[in-house]
């Protein structure tokens, strides 16, 4: 069937199937939906006097109930678990990315239309619809991230993050060589110990992942409130309160952002805070917390060293504050004590993600934040693709471990000798 043709018979069979639906059918009955698609599609071939051999007819079929109910041609990449991201510039160009490295793939949309069906069929159950001639940017219920670029000289484009459906745990992280079995044990310890703790990087590099693992080591019997934009985190321990923005839609619902959720977890008076991600407002909040007492403080920035996570969350309060020069040594110095330590991630050229970084914060040291790494990964020569290189200690004791074995917590002081470990 030529592409003309099956666009006449699958708009013919939608406009049908809307027909028939009553206002208040269950439209999320996928398998009565389907039979009734079956039905219309038989009696448009029958009425049309379309000829199609049996497996034009199934392949054709299959390809109005995934225009119709699902994702169209990227349905397929949508349930392949080792891609996680889809890009989508125009209808005739779909890569997908896997182990951090992109692919192109051969699957076209058949139009901008086409494109446009696929991005309302994510986004609507979110409650969320794509504004005219508007980028957007939508976290979907499971976590999966969609920006849209409806402008692109290319056509309407868009960027589909998938999350996996389960995060992957210490021993995963060990085994992907992204940090150490002692870079592991230590950061236990800072956890254990209550540590206020930043894990830092680029777009892509784990945050979240290493984030999830660093609060499996929280305590069974400690109160925990995490604040996320949208809930990713997946904690084992049973006394959790989770919360999460809400970004205003079409329905008028009141937007929920991340300084309210922050403010009202801190009212909770939880044991242990857990942040997705600082970005705004909410930064406020934490520093008032961080400077009178509060500690075991887990979260995420972007940024690209541990220097500039710190210098972005100081000009975000600068900002906020209005006055720069007047309090810009003061609020350097509460930004300088907000974090113990910083484990910052990087995403590699050969697509391998690894923590190149475990900094411990000293304070303000004349007009800079003072910082001395504990472990940090080396890289050596480049070549065939791959980035060799090797993790190591840098022989550096840190200056808490005395909070750290007040605490009752054990490090054995090998684990910061220098030494190779890796390729």
């Amino acid at each position: 069937m030529d592409d003309r043709l099956y666009l006449a018979v699958r708009d013919k069979v939608q406009r049908l199937l809307l027909a028939e639906l009553s206002p208040t059918a269950n439209t999320g009955d996928v398998q009565m939906l389907r039979l009734i698609l079956e039905r219309i599609f038989a009696e448009i071939l029958a009425e049309e006097r379309i000829p199609l051999s049996r497996g034009e007819r199934s392949r054709t079929f299959d390809e109005i109930v995934a225009d119709i109910l699902g994702y169209g041609p990227i349905g397929s990449l949508l349930q392949d678990d080792s891609i996680t991201e889809i890009l989508v510039y125009g209808s005739d160009q779909i890569l997908v990315e896997r182990k951090g490295i992109l692919e192109e793939t051969s699957i076209k949309f058949r139009d901008d239309i086409d494109v446009f069906r696929v991005i309302d069929r994510i986004v609507i159950p979110k409650g969320v619809r794509l504004p005219e001639q508007q980028p957007m940017h939508v976290r979907l219920p499971d976590g999966s991230r969609l920006s849209v670029d409806p402008l692109s000289l290319v056509g309407p484009s868009f960027r589909l993050r998938k999350v996996p459906g389960r995060m992957l745990t210490v021993d995963d992280l060990v085994r992907l060589e992204a940090l150490t079995a002692d870079m592991i044990g230590f950061l236990r310890a800072c956890v254990k110990a209550r540590m206020n703790i930043l894990v830092s990087g680029q777009l892509s590099t784990g945050k979240t992942t290493l984030l999830n693992a660093l609060a499996g080591f929280l305590p069974e019997n400690e109160r925990i409130v995490s604040v996320e934009e949208t809930v990713e985190l997946q904690f084992k321990q049973d006394a959790v309160v989770r919360l999460e923005s809400r970004p205003p839609n079409f329905e008028g619902r009141i937007e929920v952002c991340m300084w309210e959720l922050v403010n009202n977890a801190l009212s909770m008076r939880p044991d242990r805070l857990v942040v997705g991600r600082l970005g705004g407002g909410e930064i406020w909040s934490i520093l008032e917390a961080t400077n009178t007492g509060y500690d075991g403080l887990l979260a995420t920035a972007p940024s690209c060293t541990p220097h500039d996570a710190l210098h972005r969350l100081e000009w975000k309060v600068l900002i906020m504050m209005g006055d720069r020069d007047r309090f810009q040594r003061a609020k350097r110095e509460q930004i300088a004590f907000l974090f113990d330590l910083i484990v910052h991630l990087s995403l590699l050229v050969d697509g391998t993600r690894k923590v190149v970084q475990v900094v411990e914060v000293l304070g303000v040291e004349g007009e800079h934040i003072a910082m001395q790494d504990i472990f940090r990964y080396v890289q050596t020569e480049a070549g065939g693709g791959q980035v060799p290189g090797y993790f190591t200690a840098t022989g550096v004791r840190p200056k808490f471990m005395d909070r750290i074995e007040a605490a009752g917590i054990s490090v054995p002081a090998k684990i910061f000798s220098p030494a190779r470990t890796g390729h």
